[in-house]
């Protein structure tokens, strides 16, 4: 495996990710088992960067990835999150951003992942009512003792960035990029490139869209979020076939590579620069492998010019009503 440094203040991290959010019931039915051989493997094929936060599977997915972990901690650079604060039936609460709040929400993932140190520690999104920099001072001070290694953020916009970075260096941002999703090129991408701050796209692959694994003729879960109407509108019924279709152009390519779709995905998103790093989420092995094949992939410049056009073809928006932020309420500090 391939490795990139996260951006200019960063661990250096193998070129793909594995995003752990699947394992805890986010596309349907699993094991603790499953999810744990998934690691295992990722760890032998060199994956070091394991993505999670504290309101996957409301602390099962932390829990799990701390189980899968504990004889291998230093082969891992673990990365989780805090403060997009979810119901039992995973309906938003709020964002929370309280120094306070973060001192706990961290406390309370250590416990969970059975660790001392956290190397990489993000807020989830960006509290409205509470400054940035109260909420970057206090993850200072965690850096200072130790408890947390970087600071990363996650769907944040420049002038969030900027301000944070101002307070304490920022190593990574998290945000939606993919072939079909490409809002953060401009400004956003541009500013991590300024300030030195690493780039981890989620949903790489669309949600399956990209890998193939998601069609209309899959029939989903009851449990997967896919399913939901008012979470993921492109990959909902009314769009699912329309945007499913614009995968044939990625298969056509990645057949003339003796590739895959997830592959050529993953490649174009690796080509954008080089402290980019992609982690899809998976909660399969065969999927896991070969999603970490793909830094070895190389495209052509042909090959991205076809590929260039498909964001523009999308139909839907990103998210549903079920996943957009509501007044914001104070809600109790959360132990899991």
């Amino acid at each position: 495996m391939r490795e990139r440094q996260l951006g200019r203040f960063g661990p250096t991290v193998s070129a793909i990710g594995l995003g752990c959010w699947p394992m805890s019931g986010a596309y349907g039915d699993t094991s603790d088992a499953d999810g744990i051989a998934t690691i295992h493997q990722a760890l032998e094929l060199g994956v070091t960067l394991l993505d999670t936060a504290d309101v996957y599977g409301n602390g099962h997915n932390e829990q799990l990835v701390g189980r899968a972990i504990r004889d291998r901690r230093q082969e891992v650079v673990l990365a989780t999150k805090f403060g997009n604060l979810r119901a039992a039936d995973g309906s938003l609460v709020g964002i929370y951003g309280r120094p306070e709040y973060v001192r706990a929400a961290c406390e309370a993932s250590l416990r969970r992942l059975g660790v001392d140190v956290i190397d990489l520690y993000q807020q989830h999104r960006v509290d409205p009512d509470t400054p940035i920099e109260e909420t970057v001072g206090a993850l200072g001070e965690l850096v200072q003792e130790g408890k947390i290694r970087f600071i990363g953020l996650s769907e944040a916009r420049p002038s969030d960035l900027r301000r944070a970075a101002a307070v304490h260096p920022i190593v990574s941002l998290q945000s939606e990029y993919s072939l079909l999703e490409r809002g953060v090129e401009g400004e956003v991408l541009a500013t991590c490139e300024e300030l030195g701050i690493g780039f981890l796209p989620f949903a790489p692959l669309s949600r399956g869209l990209l890998a193939g694994s998601l069609t209309p003729r899959r029939a989903l879960d009851a449990g997967d979020t896919r399913s939901s109407v008012g979470r993921f509108p492109r990959v909902g019924p009314e769009h699912l076939a329309a945007n499913a279709a614009l995968a044939s152009t990625v298969l056509e390519i990645a057949e003339e590579h003796h590739a895959s779709s997830a592959q050529v995905a993953l490649a174009w998103l690796l080509s954008r620069g080089p402290w980019i790093v992609p982690i899809p989420g998976t909660k399969r092995t065969a999927y896991l492998e070969d999603n970490a094949r793909a830094p070895e992939l190389e495209l052509t410049r042909e090959d991205e010019a076809r590929l260039e056009g498909l964001a523009a073809r999308v139909q839907g928006a990103r998210y549903g009503p079920e996943m957009r932020t509501p007044d914001w309420v104070s809600p109790p500090l959360q132990q899991h």
